[in-house]
C-alpha cells in the first residue's frame, strides 16, 4: 500500500505564542525550567513542532539542538501534532493475540495514516499503545477518553462514522 504523506503545517497563532512566551517568563532563572516550559507548550499547542522549539530556544537561550534532544527522548513529548479524535490502539499481549493488530491495519488504511499520525484535516490521529488495563475487554481502543472493547475489524466502520461530525 504506497500512501502520499503530506506534511500538516504548523499553524500556531499569536494568542499561543503569547502564552509560550508568558509560560517561559514565569520559569524564568530557575534550574530546570526546561522540562515544565516543554510540558506547558505542549499543552498549548497540542504537540512540540520545530517552529515551537525554536521560540524556546530564542527565548530561553538554551541551543536548538538541546531542546530537540529533550523532546525526542522523553515519550511524553510529541513533534506531530494530535487529531480532533485521537485513537489509540492497544497492542498489549491480551489485545493483540485477540486481533488488534488487524484492527491496527484496518483504521491505518481507512485513515491514510499510520503510527503517530495525523490525517490531513486534522481530524484523526492514531498510534499504537500497550497495555491499558482493560484486559478483559480485548481488542480494546479509545477514541480520546471513550473506550471501546471486544472489537473486531468489522467495527472498525461505524466507529469511524460516529466521528464524521
Amino acid at each position: 500500500m504506497s500512501q502520499t504523506k503530506t506534511a500538516i503545517p504548523f499553524n500556531g497563532t499569536a494568542e499561543q505564542e503569547a502564552m509560550l512566551i508568558d509560560v517561559i517568563k514565569e520559569h524564568e532563572g530557575y534550574e530546570g525550567a526546561l522540562m515544565p516550559i516543554l510540558q506547558e507548550a505542549q499543552e498549548i499547542y497540542g504537540y512540540l513542532p520545530i517552529e515551537v522549539q525554536s521560540i524556546i530556544s530564542e527565548k530561553t537561550g538554551i541551543p536548538l539542538a538541546e531542546i530537540y534532544g529533550v523532546v525526542t527522548f522523553y515519550s511524553q513529548f510529541s513533534l506531530k501534532p494530535k487529531g480532533k479524535y485521537k485513537i489509540a490502539i492497544c497492542l498489549g499481549t491480551a489485545c493483540y493475540v485477540k486481533g488488534a493488530g488487524e484492527i491496527y491495519n484496518k483504521f491505518s488504511e481507512k485513515l491514510g495514516i499510520a503510527n503517530g499520525e495525523c490525517t490531513p484535516d486534522g481530524k484523526f490521529s492514531l498510534e499504537p499503545c500497550r497495555c491499558i488495563g482493560a484486559c478483559g475487554l480485548a481488542p480494546v481502543i479509545t477514541v480520546n477518553e471513550e473506550v471501546y472493547g471486544k472489537l473486531g475489524v468489522e467495527d472498525v466502520d461505524k466507529i469511524l462514522a460516529k466521528y464524521q461530525d
